[in-house]
């Protein structure tokens, strides 16, 4: 057995459980647990346990589908099973809607009460008051000592006109910050929860111009979520370009002609 899967049978006092492996992406191990008796849970690895419950549950508390938190202990994060993924396909419109009301809850500035990480890359949340600031201090520049030198030269100067290029102040929504469609589970055209967040407060348009990176939403989402202000589109490949940088970091070379689009869509 998993000693992951027999922490959380200690954890929540399961009994005999029947174990699964479930896919966790790149960074995480997950399993299903299936006791005798009672309902089946989810645990996963997670080195910060206790910062992902909080995100999930502020997810939940504005009204975004997201599983319940059951347990979360240092390496340890168990959650509701929410079944069967059958994808996006017929969900595409609810999504919208989902997204509309989670970017509805806002916060007092842009930024988190503490940091993150994806890995080995560290996601640094220190609030601010001011959007641009926030996007090139804690989104760009830290990446720079790991580019080389050319790519560093343009992120460094796409950072230095952020102001000209991002709104000042949009409404700090709340974000799930990391949201592909491998983190959103769906049962014909129902979301049945938003999974995996890195969440914090910030421009709405970050969290569509990541589901927007490696695919394309159906045209059914954008009618239920609403239009975009003018200039989505250039602040699309400033968004996208954040979790190329964090690709480019984890999985190497092969992520730089991503960087590069980015860069390039906007001139940088």
């Amino acid at each position: 057995m998993h000693p992951l899967a027999a922490h959380a049978i200690t954890a929540l006092d399961l009994g005999p459980c029947q174990v699964m492996a479930l896919h966790g992406g790149d960074l995480s191990v997950v399993v299903r647990l299936v006791p005798e008796s009672g309902a089946p849970v989810v645990a996963k690895s997670a080195p910060q346990a206790e910062t992902e419950a909080a995100m999930l549950q502020a997810l939940a508390a504005a009204g975004a589908p997201a599983p319940a938190v059951l347990a979360a202990q240092p390496g340890l994060l168990v959650l509701q099973d929410l079944g069967a993924d059958t994808g996006l396909g017929a969900a595409w419109a609810h999504l919208g809607t989902v997204l509309a009301q989670l970017h509805a809850a806002t916060g007092p500035h842009y930024g988190w009460s503490c940091d993150y990480a994806f890995g080995a890359v560290e996601i640094r949340n220190a609030p601010l008051d001011d959007w641009p600031s926030f996007w090139g201090m804690r989104r760009l520049l830290p990446f720079l000592p790991d580019l080389p030198a050319e790519l560093a030269c343009r992120v460094e100067g796409l950072a230095r006109r952020l102001p000209e290029l991002l709104p000042a102040t949009p409404p700090a929504a709340l974000l799930h910050g990391d949201l592909w469609v491998g983190n959103i589970m769906a049962n014909g055209p129902q979301v049945t929860g938003l999974i995996d967040p890195a969440s914090y407060y910030g421009d709405a348009e970050v969290d569509l111009a990541m589901l927007s990176l490696f695919g394309r939403p159906a045209p059914a989402f954008w009618a239920a979520y609403g239009a975009l202000p003018p200039g989505a589109e250039i602040r699309r490949a400033i968004y996208q370009l954040f979790p190329a940088l964090v690709h480019f970091r984890l999985f190497g070379a092969g992520y730089r002609g991503l960087v590069t689009r980015c860069l390039d869509a906007v001139g940088a």
